[in-house]
C-alpha cells in the first residue's frame, strides 16, 4: 500500500535535518518511438526524440507532492509515427500505458492501455522540452503533460475516492490552452465518438460520471488489494463495484460513454482471468453486468462461464 504523499513546502523544514535524503520525481515512464513505416529519413533524430522525451517524463516535476523510489508511478508511453512532413513535424499515434501495484503481491493490474490516434506534432532536435502550466507551447509538450495528469490522476482515484480530481483539472487546463491549437484532439468536434482528449477529461470530471470514478477506488482498494488474504471476499466487492459502471451505463450521460470503454478496454482480460476461477453463481453475476455495460466484448466474457482461461 502507498503511503500518504506530503506536500513538498511541509518537508522543506525537515530537509536542512537530512541533507542526504533524496526524494525521486513522480514517474517511472518508459519511452518507446518507433518510426518504421517512415523511410529514407535521418534515424539518430527518432534516437533523440525518444531520449528527450523520457528525461521529459521522468525528469519533470508534475506535482507539489514527494514520492519515494517505491512509490514512482509505472507507466509506458509507445509513439508509433506514420509520416514525416518536413524534417521537424511528424504525425502518428500515441499508447498510453498505466499499471499499479496490488497490495502485498507482484503483480501489476493495467489501469490505462488506450491509444490517441491524433498525434500530430513539432520536434526540434536540442531544444529543451519545458513544460508551462499557462499557455500551449506546442502539441508535443502539450499531449505529454495531459496525459502525465490523466496518470496521475487514475492512479490517485484508485487509493481514494475521487483522489485525482486535481490532477483532471490540470489535464483540463492544458485542454482549454489548446483550444486554438491546429492540431486534432483538442476540441469536441474533433475525431469520432467523441474519443479524444477533450471528451475524456470532460467525462471524468462529470459528476454523472463519477461512478467510474468510484469504481476504480472500490475495484481497487476493496477488490484486488484484498485479493491475497481474502479472495472471496474481495471478488464479491468487484462485482460490487462493476455495478457502479453498470449504473453510469443506464443513465447514458452521452451516447458514446468514452470513459467507461477506456476503463474497460484496460481491465476486460483481468476480470476474465479473476472471475474464471470463481463460483457459477458469481460467474454468470458478473458475466450478466460484463455484457450489459461492454457488449462490444461478449464473447470473450463467455471465456469466464466455459472451462477455458486465458
Amino acid at each position: 500500500m502507498k503511503r500518504i504523499r506530503f506536500p513538498k513546502y511541509i518537508l522543506l523544514t525537515y530537509l536542512v535535518l537530512l541533507p542526504f535524503m533524496a526524494f525521486s520525481q513522480e514517474l517511472i515512464c518508459n519511452v518507446q518511438v518507433s518510426a518504421q513505416r517512415i523511410q529514407g529519413s535521418n534515424r539518430q533524430v527518432f534516437e533523440n526524440m525518444q531520449r528527450d522525451i523520457y528525461e521529459f517524463m521522468n525528469n519533470t516535476v508534475w506535482t507539489n507532492y514527494v514520492f519515494s523510489y517505491s512509490e514512482r508511478i509505472d507507466c509506458n508511453i509507445l509513439i508509433n509515427l506514420t509520416e514525416q512532413f518536413s524534417a521537424d513535424e511528424f504525425n502518428g499515434t500515441i499508447q498510453i500505458q498505466l499499471k499499479r501495484p496490488v497490495y502485498n503481491t507482484t503483480y501489476s493490474s493495467t489501469m490505462l492501455n488506450f491509444v490517441d490516434n491524433n498525434f500530430r506534432f513539432r520536434y526540434v532536435e536540442f531544444q529543451p522540452l519545458e513544460f508551462d502550466p499557462t499557455t500551449h507551447r506546442s502539441n508535443l509538450i502539450s499531449v505529454l503533460a495531459y496525459y502525465t495528469y490523466i496518470i496521475l490522476g487514475f492512479d490517485y482515484d484508485s487509493f481514494a475516492p475521487e483522489g485525482g480530481t486535481e490532477f483532471f483539472q490540470m489535464a483540463e487546463k492544458i485542454v482549454n490552452n489548446a483550444q486554438n491549437a491546429p492540431e486534432m484532439g483538442w476540441k469536441p468536434y474533433d475525431g469520432s465518438r467523441n474519443r479524444n482528449r477533450y471528451w475524456l477529461v470532460k467525462n471524468l470530471l462529470d459528476k454523472e460520471y463519477q461512478g467510474v470514478r468510484q469504481f476504480l477506488y472500490e475495484y481497487y482498494m476493496n477488490g484486488l488489494d484484498r485479493m491475497e488474504s481474502k479472495v472471496g471476499e474481495a471478488r464479491t466487492n468487484m462485482v460490487e463495484s462493476l455495478k457502479l459502471i453498470q449504473d453510469v451505463y443506464r443513465n447514458k450521460p452521452d451516447p458514446f460513454l468514452y470513459l467507461v470503454q477506456v476503463v474497460l478496454e484496460a481491465k476486460n482480460d483481468e476480470l476474465i482471468n479473476i472471475f474464471s476461477e470463481s463460483f457459477p453463481e458469481e460467474k454468470s453475476r458478473v458475466v450478466q453486468i460484463l455484457n450489459e455495460i461492454d457488449p462490444a466484448n461478449k464473447s470473450k466474457y463467455e471465456k469466464i462461464t466455459s472451462s477455458a482461461l486465458l
